[in-house]
């Protein structure tokens, strides 16, 4: 079907979605660490839900999404899957959601449309202003909600990366994990994956790889990371 998105152990519907799936998603679903209880904000189709659910089997997951078109999209995936008694969805919000108990683990990709643009100035303008409005108050609601071992990871821009660094560290997070990703090991590195602890660790992870080969095969790391998800 046009609007279904295939993978080994789910499919999902994306035709009420705006954000569709794509690599950002995936890549946050197949790195994230998990927990006993995780939140994904900003579910869309609920990708990220599923893949966590197929990773951490014994994970209970919420996902939330303030579309409502995309909530309700997420839900009627998530109840035709095999993981549907794992997850839940919910419209709403994370400014205005109020979980039952605290998180193990939080992930997000938020949907910044900044590479659409040209402009670099105007790319830099308005990341800076979706890490003040948007990774403020993400941190304040982690900041509560995520239990003191617990881990927030993300999927962003790499022009925001320094900004939403700052924005963490002020709030008392510290940075555990860093990934530089570039399309090919040719090109600049265009996202990020972060991830941010409440207690200090050991070192840093900080790496830069590549997803593609120039002949247009997964890289090594790439295909290890999706050969559990990906049809081929």
């Amino acid at each position: 079907m046009e609007h279904t998105f295939k993978f080994k152990n789910f499919s999902l519907r994306q035709d009420r979605c705006a954000m569709k799936v794509g690599t950002d998603g995936v890549l946050l679903g197949a790195w994230a660490r998990g927990g006993s209880r995780v939140l994904d904000i900003g579910t869309g189709t609920g990708v990220i839900a599923m893949m966590l659910a197929q990773r951490f089997p014994n994970a209970s997951i919420d996902g939330i999404d303030i579309d409502m078109a995309a909530a309700r999209q997420a839900r009627d995936n998530v109840e035709f899957s095999k993981f549907a008694r794992q997850i839940k969805i919910y419209h709403s919000s994370f400014q205005d959601y109020v979980p039952t108990a605290s998180y193990d683990a939080i992930v997000s990709n938020p949907p910044f449309f900044i590479d659409s643009l040209k402009n670099n100035d105007i790319k830099r303008m308005l990341a800076r202003h979706a890490e003040v409005a948007f990774f403020k108050s993400l941190f304040r609601f982690s900041k509560q909600w995520l239990s003191i071992c617990g881990e927030i990871s993300l999927v962003v821009p790499k022009i925001c990366c320094e900004q939403i660094e700052t924005e963490a560290y002020l709030l008392g997070f510290m940075l555990s994990r860093k990934i530089y990703v570039s399309f090919t090991s040719d090109k600049k590195a265009e996202r990020v994956l972060l991830s941010f602890v409440q207690k200090r660790s050991l070192g840093v992870e900080d790496k830069e790889v590549y997803l593609f080969e120039k002949d247009g095969r997964r890289s090594f790391w790439f295909n290890e990371m999706t050969q559990d998800f990906y049809l081929q």
